[in-house]
């Protein structure tokens, strides 16, 4: 059980949900004072990653790279991220197919808005998600898989006969239900798309 009073375990504890990462705000939160988070990024205890966001030094690198870091970059008023791991970067999160994308793909919603550009490394797609076609890998929030088949097919119709061989496998594995084919189906947009993948 963690100490209210001790700063540093209740800090460990978010950073630890969040492979390593954590903001500004969940710091304050978690008991250190704003004027000495400079002193812990001099001392080495803390990695500075972009505006507002840090990593605790001690804990392992994270597994998914900077997914995380630029998850929280996409937290709204309310501190909670709105960005959701798609596309390619989804399915690689999956272990599907072969897909190592160079970039991070991310669904932002339409109305999204940062004063801070995302880097090369990042790429942005505004849409409207249900959460339905959402789920939590490793503390990230990713599109589920036939959802990320679905924007990759409708990005790019000639790659939907490679793409059937990846849904084929999604299916096999339980990583698209029934219900996710459904849920799909009842979108007029997504109907064709959805039974070229899963004939």
């Amino acid at each position: 059980m963690t100490k209210k009073n001790d700063p540093f375990a209740v800090l460990m504890n978010i950073a630890q949900d969040q492979q390593g990462y954590f903001t500004t705000k969940q710091a304050i939160e978690a008991g250190y004072a704003d004027n000495t988070h400079p002193y812990h990024v001099r001392a080495g205890n803390w990695e500075r990653v972009g505006r507002g966001i840090y990593r605790l030094t001690h804990l392992p690198p994270p597994e998914d790279g900077e997914m995380m870091a630029w998850l929280l970059w996409s937290r709204g008023r309310d501190e909670k991220p709105v960005a959701v791991m798609s596309h390619q970067t989804a399915l690689s999160l999956f272990e599907l197919g072969d897909f190592n994308p160079a970039k991070i793909h991310m669904i932002v919603p339409p109305t999204f808005r940062r004063n801070t550009e995302p880097s090369k490394a990042v790429v942005l797609h505004r849409a409207g998600l249900a959460p339905t076609e959402l789920t939590n890998l490793r503390g990230l929030t990713v599109c589920r898989p036939l959802r990320a088949l679905i924007d990759l097919a409708t990005a790019n119709p000639e790659s939907v006969g490679e793409l059937r061989p990846v849904a084929v496998e999604a299916r096999r594995r339980g990583l698209i239900t029934s219900q996710d084919v459904s849920a799909m189906k009842r979108h007029k947009n997504s109907v064709k798309v959805v039974t070229d993948l899963l004939p």
